[in-house]
């Protein structure tokens, strides 16, 4: 399947689902934030982005923690509910998480829960990631474990160039790594 096909499609099930998302998702997307934040301490001044952001559930955790944070992802109906969750300080974007429109290097840290497995490249997805990351900054992504076994999603963060600083999984259907780019 063509990329822009798939993504079509995973867009397409995310509009159809946006409604009922949090009624299926909230308690393991909540225990993977737990799990990420429960070792991070952020700038008052820093810039965070959201990529594939959903309905918001990190809004709340992190709209006192961060001067800006962008929430970002491709569907529509997902976003007119992460709305919902918006602060001040939190803009929303409509994009695709290939291709964001930012330029290169501007957030403290990148958060990307439940995102890889939607996506027909993955190892793309990282690059984005890495590009509008800042240099020593952190990125905090998830794979679910169905999707990716535990030596798959190591081995795709280190040829990524993506340094795992912590790999959490306890009692969670994914894994949370936190990362930051070689280099």
């Amino acid at each position: 399947m063509k990329e822009f096909e798939h993504k079509r499609r995973i867009m397409s099930r995310y509009d159809q689902t946006a409604e009922t998302y949090d009624k299926q998702y909230l308690e393991e997307q909540n225990a993977k934030i737990r799990a990420a934040l429960k070792t991070l301490t952020f700038n008052s001044g820093c810039a965070v982005l959201d990529l594939g952001c959903g309905t918001g559930l990190l809004f709340p955790h992190m709209k006192r923690k961060a001067r800006m944070l962008v929430g970002l992802d491709f569907s529509r109906n997902i976003l007119k509910q992460a709305k919902k969750r918006a602060a001040d300080n939190i803009l929303l974007v409509r994009a695709d998480a290939d291709y964001t429109p930012f330029r290169n290097h501007v957030f403290d840290s990148v958060f990307a829960f439940t995102l890889l497995q939607n996506m027909p490249n993955p190892a793309k997805t990282l690059e984005e990631i890495k590009r509008v990351s800042k240099p020593g900054g952190r990125i905090i992504v998830t794979a679910l474990k169905k999707s990716f076994p535990r030596e798959t999603f190591l081995a795709m963060l280190r040829e990524s160039r993506l340094e795992v600083l912590g790999l959490f999984n306890e009692k969670l259907k994914g894994y949370v790594a936190i990362c930051r780019p070689f280099g």
